[in-house]
């Protein structure tokens, strides 16, 4: 017994027993197989991980290939331009040099042309006095020719207007004829001859349309009212009677009897007196006031003898006649001698003056 317990304490505590051992082989195996595992995954990421990375490098590599063949590509067009670029640089240099000296000529010859016209055109005052002077030469004529007030006097503004623009006390003289002249033609009385001139005109076309006193026409007695119940053969009787009547009519008046005119002589009876408003035109435009009222005094004396003055138009041609023979008319218009003489006069003296100051 003491055998067996010795023999049983002598054998070691660390030994393991074999369920343990296989345990722990078990254990090992697992652990083995779980290691390989990890390692095939970790070669397998690892290779899908360079796959990546080679696709990507591949596609890196491919795009900046294709960049720089476009960068080499632009430059290749960049040099292009800058050469076609360098060329219009040198053409538009060229064309610069060519237009500058072509300015320098224009200016030399603008130069060269200013100085002529320096020479050889008159000053502001000369041209203004100049205008002023052909102004009142067109002023004189429609005074002398037309007896026209009304243009004279605004051409005599106008001048005066063109004169106070240059403000010289030289142009004195000149202004106070001017104004002188003004004043004149501001107290001649206004005749309106555009307006006489339609009234004549209107006349002139209704002479034609006047009935002649010859023409005169008595107006016939109003007939009496016939009675409904009169019998066929009282109507007839009493028709005849009027009929009767009317054969003959007896007018008192204190107007001497119409002259009898004949068609021809009506023909140039109204010629005539056509011609006699026309003539009192022509004396309206030439202000002769004589002629002027003769004419119409005229032309009335014939519409009242020869016309019939019972006619509203008669009447109307009449009336207007009176009216107009009523009109007075300047006897003297104004001339403007001393505005003539006064712009004359100043031209002169500029012109004197410019001869003395120009260089010999």
């Amino acid at each position: 017994m003491e055998t067996t317990a010795d023999a049983k304490q002598e054998v070691p505590a660390s030994t393991p027993s074999a369920p343990a051992v296989a345990q722990r082989d078990v254990r090992a195996r697992a652990a083995l197989r779980t290691l390989w595992v990890v390692v095939v995954l970790a070669i397998l990421g690892a290779a899908y991980a360079w796959y990546l990375q080679n696709r990507d490098s591949q596609a890196l590599r491919a795009e900046i290939a294709q960049r720089l063949a476009n960068a080499d590509a632009q430059a290749v067009q960049a040099k292009a331009r800058d050469s076609d670029l360098a060329n219009e640089l040198r053409d538009a240099q060229a064309k610069l040099a060519l237009l500058d000296a072509r300015l320098a000529e224009f200016q030399s010859q603008q130069a060269a042309l200013e100085a002529l016209y320096r020479d050889l055109a008159p000053s502001r005052d000369e041209l203004t006095v100049s205008e002023v002077e052909q102004i009142l030469v067109l002023a004189s004529q429609q005074l002398s020719l037309g007896g026209n007030v009304q243009a004279a006097l605004t051409a005599l503004q106008v001048a005066d207007a063109k004169l106070a623009r240059l403000d010289r006390p030289a142009l004195g003289p000149l202004r106070r004829a001017l104004a002188r002249d003004m004043d004149r033609l501001k107290a001649v009385p206004y005749v309106d001859v555009a307006g006489i001139s339609i009234r004549l005109d209107q006349m002139i076309e209704g002479i034609d349309a006047l009935p002649l006193a010859k023409d005169e026409r008595v107006r016939p007695p109003p007939k009496s009212p016939e009675p409904a119940d009169e019998s066929a053969w009282v109507r007839f009787l009493h028709d005849a009677w009027n009929d009767l009547r009317s054969l003959i009519r007896i007018e008192v008046t204190d107007r001497p009897p119409a002259p009898l005119v004949t068609p021809e002589q009506s023909f140039f009876l109204r010629e005539n007196l056509r011609l006699r408003l026309l003539a009192a035109r022509l004396a309206l435009l030439a202000r002769d006031e004589r002629s002027f009222k003769a004419d119409l005094a005229a032309a009335r004396a014939w519409t009242m003898q020869y016309f019939d003055r019972g006619n509203a138009a008669v009447q109307s041609v009449l009336s207007t006649l009176a009216q107009l023979a009523s009109i007075p008319m300047p006897t003297e218009v104004p001339d403007l001698t001393a505005s003539l003489d006064a712009v004359r006069n100043l031209k002169a003296s500029l012109e004197r003056g410019q001869a003395s100051s120009a260089p010999r």
